[in-house]
Protein backbone atom coordinates (compact mmCIF):
# COMPACT_ATOMS: atom_id res chain seq x y z
CA UNK A 1 0.00 0.00 0.00
CA UNK A 2 2.87 2.47 0.99
CA UNK A 3 5.00 1.65 -1.68
CA UNK A 4 7.76 1.86 0.96
CA UNK A 5 10.92 -0.25 0.76
CA UNK A 6 11.55 -2.66 3.70
CA UNK A 7 14.32 -1.93 6.49
CA UNK A 8 15.71 -4.59 8.53
CA UNK A 9 15.78 -4.81 12.28
CA UNK A 10 17.99 -2.04 13.55
CA UNK A 11 21.50 -3.20 14.30
CA UNK A 12 24.72 -2.14 14.92
CA UNK A 13 27.93 -2.84 13.14
CA UNK A 14 30.40 -5.00 15.23
CA UNK A 15 32.72 -1.40 15.44
CA UNK A 16 30.17 0.43 16.92
CA UNK A 17 28.73 -1.81 19.50
CA UNK A 18 32.77 -2.23 20.66
CA UNK A 19 33.40 1.70 20.84
CA UNK A 20 31.70 2.63 23.69
CA UNK A 21 33.28 -0.77 25.86
CA UNK A 22 36.69 0.48 24.44
CA UNK A 23 35.93 4.06 25.31
CA UNK A 24 35.28 3.14 28.56
CA UNK A 25 38.52 1.24 28.95
CA UNK A 26 40.27 3.99 27.93
CA UNK A 27 38.98 6.48 30.01
CA UNK A 28 38.77 4.21 33.27
CA UNK A 29 42.64 2.98 32.96
CA UNK A 30 44.50 6.31 32.10
CA UNK A 31 43.17 8.09 35.45
CA UNK A 32 44.08 5.59 37.32
CA UNK A 33 47.91 5.39 36.06
CA UNK A 34 47.88 8.99 36.14
CA UNK A 35 47.19 9.12 39.73
CA UNK A 36 49.29 6.29 40.78
CA UNK A 37 52.22 7.99 39.25
CA UNK A 38 51.35 11.32 40.97
CA UNK A 39 51.19 8.99 44.23
CA UNK A 40 47.38 10.19 45.25
CA UNK A 41 46.66 6.59 46.84
CA UNK A 42 48.02 2.96 45.84
CA UNK A 43 44.16 2.37 44.66
CA UNK A 44 42.61 5.69 42.89
CA UNK A 45 39.20 3.66 42.48
CA UNK A 46 37.97 7.49 42.38
CA UNK A 47 39.57 8.08 39.56
CA UNK A 48 38.57 5.50 37.80
CA UNK A 49 34.64 5.73 38.64
CA UNK A 50 34.05 8.79 36.68
CA UNK A 51 34.15 6.58 33.34
CA UNK A 52 31.91 4.27 34.86
CA UNK A 53 29.01 6.54 35.88
CA UNK A 54 29.42 9.16 33.05
CA UNK A 55 30.36 7.43 29.81
CA UNK A 56 27.02 6.33 29.24
CA UNK A 57 24.75 5.60 25.75
CA UNK A 58 25.15 9.34 25.17
CA UNK A 59 28.69 10.24 25.37
CA UNK A 60 27.52 13.99 23.95
CA UNK A 61 26.09 14.31 27.70
CA UNK A 62 29.54 13.54 29.27
CA UNK A 63 30.71 17.53 29.86
CA UNK A 64 27.44 18.41 32.11
CA UNK A 65 26.98 14.57 33.88
CA UNK A 66 30.76 15.35 35.15
CA UNK A 67 30.38 19.19 36.06
CA UNK A 68 27.36 17.76 38.14
CA UNK A 69 29.89 15.09 39.11
CA UNK A 70 32.53 17.38 40.24
CA UNK A 71 29.96 19.95 42.18
CA UNK A 72 28.46 16.68 44.32
CA UNK A 73 31.89 15.83 45.10
CA UNK A 74 33.06 19.17 46.37
CA UNK A 75 30.29 19.59 48.21
CA UNK A 76 30.27 16.39 49.84
CA UNK A 77 33.73 17.06 51.12
CA UNK A 78 33.33 20.45 51.90
CA UNK A 79 30.19 19.40 54.18
CA UNK A 80 31.80 15.60 56.02
CA UNK A 81 35.10 18.27 56.45
CA UNK A 82 33.14 20.90 58.62
CA UNK A 83 31.43 17.95 60.16
CA UNK A 84 34.30 16.02 61.66
CA UNK A 85 36.17 19.06 62.39
CA UNK A 86 32.88 20.32 64.78
CA UNK A 87 31.72 17.40 65.97
CA UNK A 88 33.03 14.22 66.93
CA UNK A 89 32.77 11.45 65.48
CA UNK A 90 29.32 9.19 66.98
CA UNK A 91 25.45 9.81 66.34
CA UNK A 92 25.26 13.40 65.91
CA UNK A 93 28.19 14.02 63.80
CA UNK A 94 26.44 11.36 61.22
CA UNK A 95 22.57 12.64 61.88
CA UNK A 96 24.44 16.35 61.01
CA UNK A 97 25.83 14.92 58.19
CA UNK A 98 23.30 12.40 56.12
CA UNK A 99 20.56 15.78 56.69
CA UNK A 100 23.03 18.62 55.12
CA UNK A 101 23.71 15.73 52.44
CA UNK A 102 20.97 14.85 51.98
CA UNK A 103 19.78 18.96 51.61
CA UNK A 104 22.62 19.42 49.33
CA UNK A 105 21.99 16.44 47.37
CA UNK A 106 18.16 18.03 46.47
CA UNK A 107 19.44 21.65 46.23
CA UNK A 108 21.61 20.92 43.47
CA UNK A 109 19.32 18.30 41.64
CA UNK A 110 19.12 18.68 37.58
CA UNK A 111 15.86 17.93 35.71
CA UNK A 112 14.39 16.86 38.67
CA UNK A 113 17.07 14.19 39.38
CA UNK A 114 18.90 14.74 42.96
CA UNK A 115 22.71 14.93 42.84
CA UNK A 116 23.41 11.71 44.63
CA UNK A 117 27.30 12.44 44.45
CA UNK A 118 27.29 14.74 47.38
CA UNK A 119 25.79 12.07 50.03
CA UNK A 120 27.85 9.43 48.74
CA UNK A 121 31.26 11.33 48.96
CA UNK A 122 30.07 12.77 52.32
CA UNK A 123 29.10 9.47 54.04
CA UNK A 124 32.69 7.81 52.28
CA UNK A 125 34.81 10.57 53.79
CA UNK A 126 33.19 10.20 57.06
CA UNK A 127 33.68 6.50 57.15
CA UNK A 128 37.31 7.22 56.31
CA UNK A 129 38.96 9.31 58.94
CA UNK A 130 42.13 8.93 57.32
CA UNK A 131 44.38 12.18 56.95
CA UNK A 132 44.86 13.85 53.60
CA UNK A 133 41.43 11.37 52.15
CA UNK A 134 39.56 14.20 51.54
CA UNK A 135 42.20 16.11 49.52
CA UNK A 136 43.40 12.95 47.44
CA UNK A 137 39.52 12.02 46.72
CA UNK A 138 39.36 15.65 45.09
CA UNK A 139 42.40 14.77 43.44
CA UNK A 140 41.73 11.54 41.55
CA UNK A 141 37.87 12.59 41.08
CA UNK A 142 39.02 15.75 39.08
CA UNK A 143 41.72 13.81 36.85
CA UNK A 144 39.11 11.21 36.37
CA UNK A 145 36.29 13.63 34.93
CA UNK A 146 39.12 16.06 32.88
CA UNK A 147 40.42 12.61 30.96
CA UNK A 148 36.70 12.23 30.68
CA UNK A 149 35.80 15.03 29.37
CA UNK A 150 38.90 15.81 27.24
CA UNK A 151 39.57 12.51 25.86
CA UNK A 152 35.99 10.76 25.87
CA UNK A 153 35.19 12.95 23.05
CA UNK A 154 37.86 12.00 20.72
CA UNK A 155 37.58 8.25 20.92
CA UNK A 156 35.54 6.77 18.37
CA UNK A 157 32.96 10.13 18.51
CA UNK A 158 29.52 8.83 17.49
CA UNK A 159 27.63 10.50 14.94
CA UNK A 160 24.50 12.16 15.62
CA UNK A 161 23.32 12.72 12.32
CA UNK A 162 23.56 9.12 11.08
CA UNK A 163 21.60 7.79 14.83
CA UNK A 164 19.00 10.20 14.15
CA UNK A 165 18.59 8.92 10.60
CA UNK A 166 18.67 5.23 11.71
CA UNK A 167 16.02 6.68 14.82
CA UNK A 168 13.69 8.30 12.02
CA UNK A 169 13.81 5.56 9.21
CA UNK A 170 12.88 3.12 12.10
CA UNK A 171 10.00 5.18 12.88
CA UNK A 172 8.97 5.89 9.46
CA UNK A 173 8.81 1.98 9.07
CA UNK A 174 6.25 1.47 12.12
CA UNK A 175 4.18 4.31 11.20
CA UNK A 176 3.88 2.93 8.04
CA UNK A 177 2.69 -0.72 9.29
CA UNK A 178 0.74 0.81 11.74
CA UNK A 179 -1.12 3.08 8.97
CA UNK A 180 -1.34 -0.04 6.55
CA UNK A 181 -3.00 -1.95 9.40
CA UNK A 182 -5.28 0.59 10.27
CA UNK A 183 -6.59 1.67 6.60
CA UNK A 184 -6.80 -2.92 5.98
CA UNK A 185 -8.75 -2.82 9.06
CA UNK A 186 -11.23 -0.44 8.42
CA UNK A 187 -11.71 -1.80 4.73
CA UNK A 188 -12.78 -4.96 6.93
CA UNK A 189 -15.19 -2.87 9.09
CA UNK A 190 -13.46 -4.25 12.03
CA UNK A 191 -10.99 -2.78 15.36
CA UNK A 192 -7.76 -1.77 14.94
CA UNK A 193 -6.71 -4.40 17.31
CA UNK A 194 -5.51 -3.90 21.14
CA UNK A 195 -3.53 -1.20 22.45
CA UNK A 196 0.26 -1.27 23.08
CA UNK A 197 1.75 -1.80 26.51
CA UNK A 198 2.81 1.97 26.25
CA UNK A 199 0.48 3.82 23.59
CA UNK A 200 2.29 6.92 23.44
CA UNK A 201 5.73 5.40 22.79
CA UNK A 202 5.92 5.75 19.32
CA UNK A 203 4.38 9.28 19.51
CA UNK A 204 7.25 10.59 21.41
CA UNK A 205 9.95 9.36 19.57
CA UNK A 206 10.09 12.19 17.08
CA UNK A 207 10.52 14.72 19.68
CA UNK A 208 12.89 12.48 21.28
CA UNK A 209 14.64 12.08 18.06
CA UNK A 210 14.83 15.96 17.30
CA UNK A 211 15.56 16.61 21.20
CA UNK A 212 18.58 14.70 20.98
CA UNK A 213 19.87 15.86 17.70
CA UNK A 214 19.78 19.23 19.04
CA UNK A 215 21.40 17.78 22.27
CA UNK A 216 24.22 16.28 20.54
CA UNK A 217 25.01 19.04 17.84
CA UNK A 218 25.11 21.74 19.83
CA UNK A 219 27.58 21.09 22.00
CA UNK A 220 31.00 22.70 21.96
CA UNK A 221 33.09 19.53 21.35
CA UNK A 222 36.55 19.04 20.67
CA UNK A 223 35.64 17.28 17.44
CA UNK A 224 32.97 18.10 15.23
CA UNK A 225 30.50 15.62 14.36
CA UNK A 226 30.90 13.37 11.06
CA UNK A 227 28.64 14.46 8.26
CA UNK A 228 25.38 12.47 7.42
CA UNK A 229 25.89 10.24 4.96
CA UNK A 230 25.04 11.00 1.51
CA UNK A 231 24.00 14.96 2.36
CA UNK A 232 20.48 13.77 3.86
CA UNK A 233 21.42 16.23 6.77
CA UNK A 234 20.38 18.96 4.25
CA UNK A 235 16.90 17.66 4.79
CA UNK A 236 16.96 15.24 8.15
CA UNK A 237 15.80 18.63 10.51
CA UNK A 238 13.19 18.99 8.54
CA UNK A 239 12.00 15.64 8.31
CA UNK A 240 12.06 15.78 11.87
CA UNK A 241 9.83 18.32 12.41
CA UNK A 242 7.60 16.83 9.76
CA UNK A 243 7.20 13.75 12.21
CA UNK A 244 6.71 15.76 15.02
CA UNK A 245 4.31 17.63 13.99
CA UNK A 246 2.17 14.84 12.26
CA UNK A 247 2.46 11.96 15.18
CA UNK A 248 -0.06 13.94 17.70
CA UNK A 249 -2.75 13.94 14.48
CA UNK A 250 -1.50 10.34 14.05
CA UNK A 251 -2.13 9.37 17.66
CA UNK A 252 -5.89 11.48 17.05
CA UNK A 253 -6.34 9.43 14.48
CA UNK A 254 -5.88 5.96 15.36
CA UNK A 255 -7.42 6.41 18.77
CA UNK A 256 -10.68 7.96 16.76
CA UNK A 257 -10.63 4.86 14.12
CA UNK A 258 -9.99 2.54 17.22
CA UNK A 259 -13.09 4.07 19.02
CA UNK A 260 -15.58 4.09 15.84
CA UNK A 261 -14.80 0.83 15.17
CA UNK A 262 -14.97 -0.68 18.42
CA UNK A 263 -18.21 0.67 18.85
CA UNK A 264 -19.96 -0.55 15.44
CA UNK A 265 -18.36 -3.93 16.31
CA UNK A 266 -19.88 -3.78 19.62
CA UNK A 267 -23.30 -2.54 18.57
CA UNK A 268 -22.73 0.60 20.07
CA UNK A 269 -24.63 3.80 19.27
CA UNK A 270 -23.62 6.53 16.53
CA UNK A 271 -24.69 9.37 17.94
CA UNK A 272 -23.95 12.21 16.14
CA UNK A 273 -23.30 10.66 13.21
CA UNK A 274 -24.73 11.40 9.72
CA UNK A 275 -27.49 9.02 10.55
CA UNK A 276 -28.56 5.35 9.18
CA UNK A 277 -26.90 6.18 6.16
CA UNK A 278 -23.75 5.61 7.45
CA UNK A 279 -23.86 2.56 8.32
CA UNK A 280 -23.54 -0.32 5.61
CA UNK A 281 -26.29 -3.59 5.78
CA UNK A 282 -23.70 -5.82 7.19
CA UNK A 283 -23.49 -3.36 10.65
CA UNK A 284 -20.16 -1.89 9.75
CA UNK A 285 -19.78 1.93 9.84
CA UNK A 286 -19.72 3.13 6.20
CA UNK A 287 -17.51 6.28 7.24
CA UNK A 288 -15.18 4.11 9.12
CA UNK A 289 -14.81 1.94 6.06
CA UNK A 290 -14.63 4.89 3.19
CA UNK A 291 -11.43 5.99 5.32
CA UNK A 292 -9.49 3.05 4.34
CA UNK A 293 -8.17 4.57 0.75
CA UNK A 294 -8.06 7.79 2.63
CA UNK A 295 -5.71 6.72 5.15
CA UNK A 296 -3.60 4.87 3.10
CA UNK A 297 -3.54 7.72 0.18
CA UNK A 298 -2.41 9.86 3.44
CA UNK A 299 -0.47 6.79 4.51
CA UNK A 300 1.93 6.63 1.33
CA UNK A 301 2.26 10.36 0.97
CA UNK A 302 3.70 11.12 4.59
CA UNK A 303 6.06 7.86 4.02
CA UNK A 304 7.50 9.32 0.66
CA UNK A 305 8.43 12.92 2.46
CA UNK A 306 9.78 11.28 5.67
CA UNK A 307 11.98 9.20 3.33
CA UNK A 308 12.89 12.96 1.79
CA UNK A 309 11.27 12.47 -1.71
CA UNK A 310 8.74 14.39 -3.17
CA UNK A 311 5.45 13.43 -2.22
CA UNK A 312 3.11 16.17 -4.21
CA UNK A 313 1.40 13.73 -6.40
CA UNK A 314 0.10 11.72 -3.19
CA UNK A 315 -1.12 14.18 -0.98
CA UNK A 316 -3.13 15.74 -4.15
CA UNK A 317 -4.41 12.57 -4.55
CA UNK A 318 -4.92 12.22 -0.53
CA UNK A 319 -6.38 15.55 -0.59
CA UNK A 320 -8.70 14.68 -3.46
CA UNK A 321 -9.87 11.65 -1.69
CA UNK A 322 -10.27 13.78 1.53
CA UNK A 323 -12.94 15.84 -0.33
CA UNK A 324 -15.01 12.72 -1.41
CA UNK A 325 -15.30 11.60 1.58
CA UNK A 326 -16.39 14.62 3.07
CA UNK A 327 -19.03 14.95 0.31
CA UNK A 328 -20.08 11.52 1.16
CA UNK A 329 -19.86 11.83 5.00
CA UNK A 330 -20.51 15.56 6.09
CA UNK A 331 -21.85 14.55 9.29
CA UNK A 332 -20.14 16.39 12.85
CA UNK A 333 -18.70 13.01 13.98
CA UNK A 334 -17.37 12.23 10.36
CA UNK A 335 -16.07 15.71 10.79
CA UNK A 336 -13.44 14.57 13.61
CA UNK A 337 -12.84 10.99 12.18
CA UNK A 338 -11.43 13.33 9.47
CA UNK A 339 -9.37 15.43 12.03
CA UNK A 340 -6.46 13.99 12.12
CA UNK A 341 -5.90 13.18 8.25
CA UNK A 342 -6.63 16.58 7.71
CA UNK A 343 -4.10 18.15 10.03
CA UNK A 344 -1.44 15.37 8.70
CA UNK A 345 -2.28 17.09 5.17
CA UNK A 346 -1.61 20.68 5.91
CA UNK A 347 1.60 19.14 7.73
CA UNK A 348 2.56 18.01 4.94
CA UNK A 349 1.70 20.69 2.46
CA UNK A 350 4.15 23.38 4.68
CA UNK A 351 6.82 20.71 4.58
CA UNK A 352 6.47 20.86 1.18
CA UNK A 353 6.81 24.56 0.57
CA UNK A 354 7.27 25.96 3.78
CA UNK A 355 6.36 29.71 4.61
CA UNK A 356 8.97 32.29 4.39
CA UNK A 357 11.58 33.28 7.34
Amino acid sequence: MLGSTSVPARSRPFGERLAPAARLLVCATVPWFVCVWLGTSTAPVPAALPAVLILRDDVFAAPRLALERLVGVVVGVVLSVLVLHWLPPGSLSFLVLVVCACAGMFLLRHDGSPNQQVLITALVIYATPVPGYPLARLEETAVGIAVVVLLGPLLWPPDPYREALSGLEEYRTGLGALLERIAARAAAGRPTGPAPADPFARWRRPYEMSAALDRRTGRLLLLPPRQAPTGAADTLRPRLRLAARTAPALLFLAREMEIRSSAVDGGGPEAGGGGPSDTAPGGADGAVRAMAPLVGATASALDAALRGEDCTDRLRLARELELRHRAAHPGRRDAVLRAGLHLTHEALAEHLDPAPG
